[in-house]
């Protein structure tokens, strides 16, 4: 620090700050959000915080400073805790006889309001899912939209709420559905379905589970508008909403016989609670076969993920893709999963 100039120094404290910020958020998954909500709340800026170390580190390195082993050090041990917050290109599927194409898509109620001020943009929803050609579709914040015709998938269910809009989660499918149901949530419009597919001798169960969302406006402009104290508490009590849901989720899913798919938007990030207890040893179809940063939430500042993939340790993920197509505030990701 002696040989820094003031302006290294100053530099070298909010590098500090950060190192210390990533380190906390490293015991966020192992701390339920009803023990102590407001930490949770640091799991949505961990992408951020890994970018800001990273910046620091490279800053350092240019500048032949010593200084660097604080960001590289807290950067290895979140590596070694979580992974790569970046995923280099994996392989190109290979088509198999055995695998399924799962595709799971936040669509927003197909642009219902005109959130997106363009023409079309159902119709383009539904040429892209046609392109894809996913064997299983799970959809959240589907609505019965007249301009969308989904048709082309021979089973479908679906569990819709509201009075004057309908909307909710469905499960689209190629294979027949042999059983299915919902998981209510108490005091929300938020829940979980599942479906029974049979292909060929297999019987597979897949859910679409929508976890409770913050409901912020994430446009940074708008972040002063609303009190930052009345806000900080509305996102604590829905972590704890989302750490309740997860636990019904969880005792469902410890009851069923079949290999599992889990699908859906958990509006929180691979670095919260939520995500440690939903994915067990399940394989995180991303992690398996993804490449990039995996965004699947269109946030403009850093890259969030918060839709996901899970698959059954069964089952081999060949390919995973975030498919880059801004037709909602969620992009749609799909897996190709082959069950050996």
């Amino acid at each position: 620090m002696k040989n820094l100039k003031l302006i290294d120094k100053f530099i070298y404290f909010l590098n500090g700050i950060a190192a210390f910020l990533l380190l906390t958020s490293y015991i966020l998954p192992f701390v339920p959000p009803k023990t102590f909500a407001l930490l949770s709340v640091l799991s949505l800026g961990v992408p951020f915080l890994i970018l800001v170390n990273s910046i620091f580190f490279l800053y350092w390195l240019i500048m032949l400073k010593k200084q660097l082993i604080l960001s590289l050090v807290v950067l290895i041990i979140g590596y070694f805790n979580f992974g790569s917050l970046y995923k280099f290109t994996s392989d190109d599927d290979i088509s198999h006889e055995h695998q399924l194409k799962v595709m799971n898509y936040n669509v927003r109620l197909f642009n219902l309001y005109n959130w997106i001020p363009k023409k079309g943009i159902q119709g383009k929803m539904v040429d892209l899912i046609k392109q894809k050609a996913p064997d299983v579709l799970s959809i959240q914040e589907y609505h019965p939209h007249p301009k969308v015709d989904l048709s082309f998938f021979k089973y479908k269910f679906e569990k819709l709420s509201g009075k004057k809009t309908k909307y909710g989660q469905v499960i689209l499918s190629q294979y027949p559905i042999i059983n299915s149901g919902s998981i209510e949530f108490p005091e929300t419009d938020n829940n979980a379905i599942f479906v029974d597919i049979l292909k060929a001798d297999d019987t597979i169960r897949i859910y679409n589970i929508h976890l409770q969302s913050l409901k912020i406006d994430t446009k940074m402009e708008n972040f002063n508008q609303e009190d930052s104290e009345r806000l900080l508490k509305k996102t604590e009590h829905t972590f704890e909403k989302q750490q309740v849901q997860t636990e019904l989720f969880l005792k469902h899913k410890a009851a069923c016989p079949y290999k599992v798919i889990i699908t859906g938007d958990f509006n929180n990030t691979a670095f919260s609670y939520v995500y440690k207890e939903l994915k067990g040893d399940m394989k995180d179809a991303f992690k398996e076969a993804g490449n990039g940063f995996g965004r699947t939430y269109d946030f403009r500042f850093f890259p969030i993920r918060i839709d996901f993939i899970f698959s059954d340790p069964a089952f081999e993920v060949t390919d995973f893709k975030t498919i880059d197509n801004k037709y909602s505030d969620h992009y749609p990701i799909m897996a190709t999963l082959k069950l050996h």
